[in-house]
């Protein structure tokens, strides 16, 4: 065996789900790990789960091994409910699993952000974003990818209030989104997945950031 090793964080989104079999299938990684609060159920060979707390990641480093790092944690302050609960989960774990892998020797680092992630963002979800985008910069990683879709398309496995709206909005106005605009275009979720593989098969140095538009360019022909 000499395909690489991945780690999958939030492997029940959107994003991680398609990830995910996006691995199982690529010939480039041979093991699969993915870190979850609860059994995902997944059957096959490649994969194992690790069950945390990422309220105590830290106990569970040597477990985090792995030579790429799929970072697809996140949630809303809806779904939350607070603030402060938010950014448990976009920041801090995050953060944690970011620093635990890199003890472990983990070189690529690829994160699921948003576009207008701004750390100097007045509004507090972007800003959050952009902090935590800083933040794993600052460890210094071969390779730290970036990408920062628009609205995601794709079938979430829990409902988000407001979001079946939005997406059918923005699925019916596309067309509008061209030229400057087109990163603001809704996206589907397999085509950020698609994006990540790509970098994590031919990494580059440094930390590279994609926005919406760069990423559509790996959507499925």
């Amino acid at each position: 065996m000499n395909g690489k090793t991945a780690l999958v964080a939030g492997g029940s989104g959107l994003v991680g789900s398609e990830i995910l079999k996006l691995l199982i299938q690529s010939s480039a990684f041979d093991r699969i790990k993915i870190i979850a609060r609860k059994p995902l159920g997944t059957n096959n060979e490649k994969v194992s789960e690790i069950i945390v707390d990422f309220d105590e990641l830290n106990h569970f480093s040597q477990r985090l091994s792995a030579d790429v790092i799929f970072c697809c944690l996140g949630t809303t302050i809806r779904t939350a409910g607070s603030q402060e609960n938010f950014r448990k989960v976009d920041y801090t774990y995050c953060f944690e699993l970011a620093k635990a892998a890199k003890t472990q020797g983990a070189k690529e680092f690829i994160l699921v952000s948003s576009l207008g992630a701004d750390s100097n963002s007045a509004n507090f979800y972007l800003r959050t974003k952009g902090e935590i985008e800083n933040a794993i910069a600052a460890l210094n990683f071969d390779s730290f990818c970036i990408l920062r879709p628009s609205m995601l398309l794709g079938n979430r496995k829990e409902s988000r209030a407001g979001e079946t709206v939005g997406k059918i909005f923005m699925q019916a106005t596309g067309f509008l989104f061209a030229g400057p605009l087109k990163k603001y275009k809704a996206i589907e979720a397999e085509t950020v997945a698609r994006c990540m593989l790509e970098l994590a098969k031919n990494p580059e140095k440094g930390k590279l950031i994609f926005e919406s538009d760069l990423i559509a360019k790996f959507e499925k022909n």
